[in-house]
């Protein structure tokens, strides 16, 4: 199990594959009215049920100091609680299936936002299997806006706000990381001032309902709090392991499979030009794991 979470492939794959669940399982709490800060704020609570148990049996529970504060508070916002609120504002919009798409955008802005900060560069193929990506995630995007009223296209910009708040997170995540601090005790503080903030907003923000609302929605509120829970430790210890580029390739594993978890739950229907897309995002995934395997091959010789 160690050797699993020390491979960031492993990472990869399976954090994409949870934070993939996050859209049918937000389209459902759309449509029982949950509002969207409720339901964001359920993904950090679910975070901090399941990773501070593990952290204090294995006695390894640090609190916060100095240049850690400030960390896990800006991770929080800038990471956590603006691109979910983002998200779930969207997905009744533009469905839970193209919401999960936007994430196939996060690696390009990534990519960008990484060089300009001069951190460095994934290797040709790295670069090849981000394009591919990008070039997937915008036939999906010509093919669902051609489909479009005139109204909603102010939702689909909504939606392509969330892979650059994601990207920004990535590469700020990676530049500030506190030395010393485990990736288990940044997830758990992050998401912890993150539900803080959710718990203020909800109270504060007008028509923002009440956490109550939750229970309308049982069981999909409890697998979204598993899902929540299992998906961040994951998701810092790629962090760690890879930077920011690899990272935000999740959101090419959460895309495709959001968009299958859409069509196979919700009923939600997409034209063979999307399905294309979701091919092409399909082989950017395959390279970029095969340039990831070259790396490590090279890094052991």
């Amino acid at each position: 199990m160690t050797r699993f979470l020390e491979s960031p492939i492993a990472l990869l794959l399976l954090g994409g594959t949870l934070i993939g669940f996050n859209f049918p399982l937000g389209k459902l709490a759309s449509e029982a009215a949950v509002p969207p800060l409720v339901w964001a704020g359920l993904i950090s609570l679910g975070v901090c049920l399941v990773v501070l148990p593990m952290l204090l049996m294995r006695g390894r529970l640090e609190l916060p100091r100095g240049k850690t504060v400030r960390y896990v508070f800006l991770s929080a916002l800038i990471s956590f609680v603006i691109p979910n609120i983002l998200l779930f504002t969207v997905i009744p919009y533009v469905g839970s299936g193209f919401s999960g798409l936007m994430f196939a955008l996060s690696p390009v802005f990534t990519l960008g936002i990484s060089l300009m900060a001069r951190l460095k560069a994934p290797t040709f193929l790295g670069v090849v299997g981000i394009l591919f990506g990008l070039l997937g995630a915008a036939i999906v995007s010509l093919s669902r806006s051609q489909n479009a009223e005139v109204a909603s296209i102010f939702w689909i910009l909504g939606a392509l706000a969330v892979p650059l708040s994601l990207a920004f997170g990535n590469v700020y995540r990676t530049m500030d990381w506190p030395e010393g601090v485990s990736a288990d005790n940044l997830a758990f503080w992050s998401h912890l001032a993150a539900l803080g903030m959710y718990v203020v907003l909800v109270g504060f923000v007008p028509y923002q309902g009440s956490f109550s609302a939750v229970f309308d929605v049982p069981a999909p509120a409890l697998i979204q709090l598993i899902v929540g829970g299992l998906t961040f430790p994951l998701f810092f210890r790629l962090q760690k392991l890879s930077g920011p580029v690899l990272l935000s390739q999740v959101g090419y594993v959460a895309a495709a499979v959001g968009l299958l978890m859409a069509t196979i739950f919700l009923g939600e229907r997409y034209s063979l030009i999307t399905w294309g897309g979701a091919f092409v995002i399909g082989i950017g995934i395959a390279v970029s794991v095969a340039a990831e395997v070259r790396k490590a091959r090279y890094v052991a010789a």
